[in-house]
């Protein structure tokens, strides 16, 4: 229409054109994404029950050593959840659909759940355990959060085959140094082993992806987990020799895991040169 006074077009007003404009694809969140955001949320719960019940009552004097194991017991169970969140968001956003935003999402809440809650598990741990030496933990929890941060950004950049992944997990690397440090292994040994974790998370050591049964029978690890954790909290009998054998079992995981991935490309590569061979023959 033309204004007859003006000569000049109508403007039509924004709420004439639309009066709900509808909200961009990039800020939908999803149901995978929602599922992200709960993995962040027990990330972040786990440093504050770290916080509160272990490096609180250790500054102001507090003997309370049941409470500093519930603390503790709970910041594990949360980082445990944190991972069911990470294994089902990814398992959500294949039957369904993500949004825009889910990679992003995915990196940012694992590197609060497995990067700064297990880092400063080893950090508080370096400050209130008996044989342990402060400066020297809080270079151990440095290197984890380093080494989940550069595990996550190469995750981002570097396209692997499918079914499996470069290097350990973050999840899986978190659970492993958190049960580290639940074994009371002396110092040294514990920081070695911590190292060891952190190198395993940025190598080139393949770990299989959990889809299918793998996936079932890490959800099943992580409750039988849950449960243990309980049991040592709550100061069951056999409680505590029964978390230090789930906790050995993690680190005998974390080292075995990868030789079945070996064994399986060694299979593969031997299968190739059989066939190869097989076909240049007359």
């Amino acid at each position: 229409m033309i204004d007859p006074e003006t000569q000049a077009g109508w403007v039509p007003e924004a709420d004439d054109v639309d009066e709900e404009e509808e909200m961009p694809l990039s800020l939908r969140l999803s149901i995978a994404d929602t599922l992200t955001l709960g993995n962040a949320t027990c990330g972040f719960m786990a440093v504050y029950f770290t916080t509160t019940g272990i490096l609180i009552p250790h500054l102001t004097g507090s003997q309370e050593s049941g409470m500093a194991r519930h603390s503790a017991a709970t910041a594990v169970i949360l980082m445990l959840c944190a991972a069911v969140f990470d294994l089902f968001d990814g398992l959500v956003a294949r039957k369904l659909r993500s949004s825009p935003m889910g990679a992003e999402l995915d990196n940012l809440s694992d590197l609060i759940s497995f990067g700064l809650a297990p880092a400063y598990f080893v950090l508080v741990y370096g400050m209130v355990a008996d044989d342990a030496h402060q400066r020297v933990a809080a270079v151990g929890a440095i290197v984890v959060l380093l080494a989940v941060v550069l595990r996550l950004a190469r995750f981002s950049c570097v396209t692997m085959k499918d079914g499996m992944f470069q290097g350990m997990p973050s999840p899986f690397g978190a659970l492993t140094v958190v049960s580290i440090v639940l074994l009371e292994l002396p110092f040294v040994a514990t920081l070695l082993a911590i190292l060891g974790t952190a190198w395993l998370m940025v190598s080139r050591v393949e770990y299989p992806k959990p889809r299918g049964r793998l996936a079932g029978a890490m959800l099943t690890w992580i409750v039988l987990s849950m449960g243990l954790l309980a049991a040592w909290a709550f100061d069951a009998p056999s409680g505590q020799l029964l978390l230090q054998t789930g906790c050995a079992l993690q680190l005998v995981m974390g080292a075995v895991i990868p030789l079945f991935a070996t064994a399986r490309r060694v299979n593969n590569f031997r299968d190739n040169r059989r066939e190869a061979r097989a076909a240049q023959l007359p």
